[in-house]
């Protein structure tokens, strides 16, 4: 083949391409729900480097719960797949005859999932008291939570959120994932319903309660309450004559409660405490002697459950403890600081982007769908790339991907996190296509018409349409 034809050719394969990528991209621009919307999107070939597709890939877009990828792959560049956070118990004062005539600390250093699904845990830490010579204890234990801030509650989240399961307030000490259940019981419709007891139960925790018995069929409650204030609001309906119905909240003081119950377990187990467990938010700079050192589940198993149940606790925490390498106490502004000097000389382009949290519960967080391709592609090649990969939800079989795409040909190719606030459903993850190639992929689109899910037919739609165009 001449030099001249072979050029035509390539020209009008190009030009075919260019089209059918215009036409895809049509799909969110004729349609009424996504005609008016933000959208950002941006897929390369990871194998050849191609660039597939771009539309407004350097737009700054509300990420949603898709930022956890930022977070979580920060944690582990940082961090190692293999790292473990410590939870030390420590004492002041001194032991003697087997008495602590001191306090007992519960010093925490960000473990997310600390009690998370079992509290087995305090019997081996008053194993440990006992075995340091300690039959009782002549003061108080005390929750240190001194290594974040005292900014519980991110500013950046809208107000109406907080005292929301998931939106918890963020301490050095989590505890039994800082989530309440307040069982109700349902009655006739127009009756207010009734505050059976929580779970677990927290003795200081008050109620002003709202919530109706309506002819629903679904959830309509709404806690709302601040971090350490220990009264909660219960506004909104839930379907009447349904009997106990269990309603999420958080946990005010997520320390406090593990000192009480630390307490609880002592006193059970035969050592004396002679004090009311309590917390200390800032550093007393009292001399500790360390006692025990509990260690975390490994961070590549946090990170898998971060990002396949998306819990915006675990991504904050991780958030938080960034912030630390710059200085102690961590805070929001440090973490920001962090994540943006860490990419800057690593091919991760994201000095436009605006970091308010690490889950993306802010809605002013912005960032590129460029921004995630770049990380993706960055991930692709890290020594963490397993970690990484094996965190994301895979489409039609796990997370919160278990209903996307199932049952089309992209069912268990796509791994990928998903985003969804009011009128926004964002994915960022990879396609693995028959021959072998691996796409990386962003689709943020944000304002959109309507409920958020109905954007997601909208966006598999158009990956199916890129996946046919590709295999």
């Amino acid at each position: 083949m001449h030099r001249r034809a072979a050029y035509i050719l390539i020209s009008v394969v190009l030009v075919t391409c260019v089209r059918a990528y215009a036409d895809n991209i049509d799909i969110f621009l004729r349609n009424p729900i996504t005609q008016y919307a933000n959208i950002g999107i941006s897929i390369v070939n990871l194998t050849t480097g191609e660039q597939l597709a771009s539309y407004r890939s350097d737009n700054l877009i509300p990420p949603a719960s898709v930022i956890k990828l930022l977070t979580t792959a920060t944690a582990l560049e940082v961090l190692g797949s293999d790292y473990t956070f410590p939870t030390v118990l420590e004492y002041s004062g001194t032991i003697s005859d087997g008495v602590l005539r001191g306090d007992l600390y519960i010093h925490g250093y960000g473990d997310p999932m600390l009690g998370s699904g079992s509290q087995t845990f305090l019997t081996d830490w008053v194993r440990a008291v006992k075995q340091a010579g300690i039959s009782e204890i002549h003061g108080c234990v005390i929750a240190d939570m001194s290594l974040f801030d005292g900014d519980a509650l991110n500013p950046g989240w809208l107000f109406e959120d907080a005292g929301n399961y998931y939106a918890p307030g963020i301490f050095s000490i989590a505890y039994m994932d800082n989530t309440l259940n307040v069982q109700l019981r349902s009655g006739p419709v127009g009756s207010v319903a009734q505050v059976i007891r929580t779970i677990p139960a927290i003795e200081e925790l008050t109620f002003e309660n709202h919530i109706r018995c309506s002819q629903i069929d679904y959830d309509g409650a709404f806690v709302h309450g601040l971090p350490y204030q220990q009264v909660r609001y219960l506004t909104g309906s839930i379907p009447s004559n349904h009997g106990l119905f269990g309603v999420q909240s958080d946990i005010p003081n997520p320390g406090l409660l593990l000192a009480q119950h630390f307490t609880s377990t002592l006193r059970r187990m035969g050592v004396t405490v002679t004090g009311d467990a309590t917390y200390l938010s800032e550093t007393d700079r009292i001399r500790r002697t360390e006692l025990y050192r509990h260690q975390s589940m490994p961070l590549s198993y946090i990170v898998r459950k971060t990002n396949m149940k998306s819990v915006n606790l675990y991504a904050e925490m991780l958030f938080r403890v960034l912030g630390t390498r710059i200085s102690v106490p961590g805070t929001i502004h440090n973490a920001d600081l962090f994540i943006h000097n860490y990419w800057k000389n690593r091919a991760v382009d994201i000095s436009s982007a605006i970091l308010k949290d690490g889950c993306g519960l802010a809605p002013q967080d912005g960032i590129s769908a460029d921004s995630f391709v770049q990380l993706l592609r960055y991930m692709d090649r890290s020594p963490q790339r397993e970690a990484f990969y094996q965190s994301l939800p895979v489409s039609g079989k796990s997370g919160t991907l278990t209903g996307f795409l199932a049952g089309t040909p992209l069912e268990g190719r796509v791994h990928a996190k998903s985003g969804t606030i009011a009128g926004t459903k964002n994915f960022a993850g990879y396609i693995e296509m028959p021959n072998g190639e691996r796409l990386a992929f962003a689709i943020l689109v944000n304002s959109a018409q309507g409920k958020a899910r109905n954007i997601q037919p909208i966006i598999a739609k158009y990956l199916l349409d890129v996946y046919q165009s590709n295999k």
